[in-house]
């Protein structure tokens, strides 16, 4: 009879077992479902850095504007106030520069009544600056004016680092009037009536929610302008599953705890996850159970049915490890349970499964941040450490555990150490602010070199009128020797009309690499270029060497393409592009002035570079070439826009030298015969002010690239005139700024900028088959 009655009350214990767990089933998150809630989530994070999806993504991706790290040089005394959890906290820290990175703090703690955190936009920042206040008064610190970190754990908008713009409250706050409108601006009003510190505002790691931050690359991020360096972007995870993205994961009781909320339908996620709701969702697994008389013969307490009865600190001490079940069961007799040994081991079951079903789910999304790391740095193994904040982290005996083994199942090709921080995310508020104070100091020295490049508009119009004069001088025939701007001639006369056809070479000599060319032109209604090319290397001794080995090399590049191609033996009609300063008196005939761009080949200045190159092909005597026009670069690239667009009536070059062409009207260059018509002028601008009219915004950077240079005293306005260091922090708004200051220079001109995609050794084709066009159309 024992025995029977043993077998029985087993039977019924596995009998309710397998009731429990089909409410605990939907809660297990197998691998493969945690990669593909990691995968899911990866998406949201390109949609929240995207300018043009950023509006529907639930993970909003904030920029926070802080763009780095502490690095140690950091020193000074800071306060900082820290809002967004069970309590508010006040803070003073010392940073010391002392080769340690060492820092002393100082802390109190400040309830925050549900009054508070509930009524009025201004009852709550009034509450924060009585807090600060008496914490300064405690500290002796009312006579000091510190900087102040604001460590406010809500989602914020900001547009720069001591600004934010509140987007939802969460957790329990839900303060009147705040929602958008700046934070750091409403404690700035309340600190002032206490004549309290300075405030610079910034986004940091949550409390009692759930949350991550990471440095993003800037060029990634769309909603902010630049492409270098990094940024921390403050996730906002916490809404991941808003959109319907999660509502195959999310269970009943995820359902009734979202209703039963202060904000229902938002931050899905950080209901899922976060300490404040994980005690919640246990009440309520509990409370059907024992309804279904699964739990307690049955029996619901009054305090079973209330909300909130069940906290993050009643889970935690279930499931500790060694007086885990005592504690159960002495938890569930003060909520006047009254349960059996079956039914402390079922609660504490509970427990388990709905704080393993948390530690999954944030790293599957810690997992899709560390992937987007790794990825972001090409490294095929990423070493990282995460720091981390929280009570549910620092609190619950079992989490850290399955979070750390979870995410390096997850990460296997990355190496994450957790670090754990221990003055919480107040004292790191502090350091932003101490990081802010070396970049505003280091800011202020770079902005210090950087102002004798800052031109006003007076300045750039003066620039302008300057460069209008020696256009001017360069086109009459009087004063072009002595113009700068020496305005050659291209005897270029027209643009594609669409007629053009044929198969043309196309050689581009302009850098340390030469190009050749096969360019294919269709006309008609199946208008199209095809090219194919090839790109040889020009070695130093070959560009500081004589001309004859210059231009031999340029045939072998030549001889080599067309056995490539295998058409050795056709004639092809061939434009060059030169892309040095030529005086041209044809179209096929090209006198160079000067080199530039490091070339010093000897015997070359003053010669027709189209007759040295034919007295190449001669000397190698294996192929001949039709040679119909030489062409600058700047050119090139007109022909090549102008194929796209008949509008394009000017080629600019903004690269390793800078240069500009247009089509000028043939009754204005002097120093060409005729009046009829049009003509493409190669300005040469690179030598504008080597007659000393721009010194007065000369830096002496400029002076010492000069200095510094192949051509001393030469090509002045083409110089890289700021040092490379600080160029390339600037260099991604040249498109922009570009086309601002031309549309307020020249107002009564509408421009628009085309990229030249081919670039101009296709222009030197097209060139030469507009020749062609024009001879064929005069010989008739």
């Amino acid at each position: 009879l024992t025995s029977f009655a043993v077998l029985v009350h087993y039977m019924n214990r596995r009998k309710r077992w397998g009731k429990n767990s089909l409410y605990l089933y939907h809660m297990r998150l197998s691998d493969d479902v945690l990669l593909d809630v990691m995968a899911r989530f990866q998406a949201e994070m390109v949609k929240g850095l995207g300018r043009d999806t950023n509006p529907t993504a639930t993970v909003k991706m904030l920029p926070s504007f802080v763009r780095s790290l502490p690095d140690g040089s950091e020193k000074g005394d800071f306060l900082a106030v820290d809002l967004g959890g069970s309590q508010f906290r006040a803070l003073e820290v010392k940073v010391f520069n002392d080769g340690r990175q060492s820092s002393q703090l100082e802390s109190k703690f400040y309830p925050t009544p549900k009054e508070v955190i509930q009524g009025s936009g201004a009852e709550l920042f009034s509450y924060v600056a009585d807090c600060l206040s008496d914490f300064m008064e405690s500290r002796n610190l009312k006579h000091k004016k510190l900087p102040l970190g604001f460590t406010f754990s809500f989602p914020c908008k900001q547009t720069e680092l001591e600004e934010g713009v509140l987007l939802s409250w969460t957790k329990h706050f839900k303060a009147r009037g705040v929602q958008g409108t700046d934070v750091a601006s409403s404690l700035r009003k309340a600190l002032q009536k206490h004549k309290a510190s300075s405030v610079s505002e910034s986004e940091w790691l949550i409390w009692t929610g759930t949350n991550a931050c990471y440095m993003e690359e800037m060029r990634h991020i769309d909603l902010v302008e630049g492409d270098e360096g990094r940024m921390c972007i403050n996730t906002e995870w916490g809404a991941f599953g808003d959109d319907g993205a999660l509502d195959d994961l999310r269970t009943e009781f995820d359902r009734e705890l979202d209703l039963g909320s202060l904000n229902p339908g938002k931050q899905l996620f950080e209901k899922m996850i976060s300490s404040l709701y994980l005690g919640e969702l246990v009440r309520l697994i509990l409370l059907k159970m024992t309804k279904e008389g699964l739990l307690f013969n049955g029996k619901v307490s009054a305090a079973l049915l209330t909300k909130g009865k069940i906290e993050m600190k009643h889970v935690s001490a279930m499931e500790k490890y060694k007086e885990g079940l005592s504690n159960t069961k002495e938890i569930l007799t003060e909520l006047n349970l009254f349960p059996s040994e079956d039914d402390c081991i079922a609660v504490q079951h509970v427990c388990t499964i709905v704080s393993f079903r948390s530690a999954n789910l944030c790293a599957a999304a810690l997992a899709a941040i560390l992937t987007r790391l790794r990825e972001n740095k090409k490294l095929l193994r990423l070493r990282t450490t995460v720091g981390i904040d929280g009570g549910l982290y620092k609190t619950h005996p079992q989490y850290p555990k399955r979070l750390h083994k979870v995410v390096r199942r997850l990460v296997p090709n990355c190496d994450v150490r957790f670090l754990l921080s221990q003055s919480g995310s107040a004292k790191g508020a502090a350091m932003v602010t101490a990081v802010a104070y070396r970049l505003a100091a280091q800011r202020k020295q770079i902005d210090a070199v950087l102002a004798p490049f800052v031109l006003s508009l007076e300045t750039l119009r003066d620039v302008k009128n300057k460069m209008r004069t020696e256009l001017e001088y360069g086109l009459k025939r009087e004063t072009q020797d002595r113009a700068t701007v020496k305005m050659l001639p291209t005897y270029v006369c027209g643009t594609p009309d669409g007629t053009e056809k044929g198969k043309y070479l196309a050689l581009d000599l302009g850098g340390t690499n030469f190009r050749v060319l096969l360019v294919k032109i269709r006309s008609g209604r199946r208008r199209s270029v095809r090219m194919y090319n090839k790109i040889f290397a020009i070695p130093l001794e070959i560009m500081q060497g004589t001309g004859e080995e210059l231009f031999d090399h340029i045939v072998q590049c030549i001889a080599d393409f067309l056995e490539y191609m295998g058409i050795k033996g056709a004639r092809l009609p061939l434009g060059f592009t030169f892309s040095f300063p030529c005086r041209q008196a044809s179209i096929d005939k090209g006198t160079l002035v000067g080199w530039t761009k490091g070339f010093k080949a000897t015997d070359c200045e003053g010669e027709d570079v189209v007759d040295m190159l034919r007295e190449a092909i001669r000397r190698r005597n294996e192929f001949d070439l039709d040679i119909v026009a030489v062409v600058n670069d700047t050119v090139g690239t007109m022909m090549t826009c102008g194929y796209e667009d008949p509008n394009c009536e000017i080629g600019l070059i903004a690269g390793t030298g800078s240069n500009v062409c247009y089509m000028e009207d043939m009754k204005n260059i002097e120093i060409v015969e005729g009046n009829e018509g049009k003509m493409c002028i190669n300005t040469e601008w690179g030598g504008f002010g080597d007659n000393g009219c721009i010194d007065n915004i000369r830096t002496k950077y400029d002076k010492e690239v000069d200095e510094g240079s192949l051509n001393i005293k030469a090509k002045v306005s083409d110089q890289k005139s700021i040092p490379r260091i600080l160029f390339s922090s600037f260099s991604f708004s040249f498109s922009r700024v570009l086309q601002e200051t031309v549309k307020e220079l020249a107002p009564r001109c509408d421009v628009t900028f085309m990229l030249s995609e081919d670039g101009s050794g296709k222009g030197a084709a097209l060139i030469t088959a507009v020749a062609k066009r024009l001879h064929n159309i005069g010989q008739k």
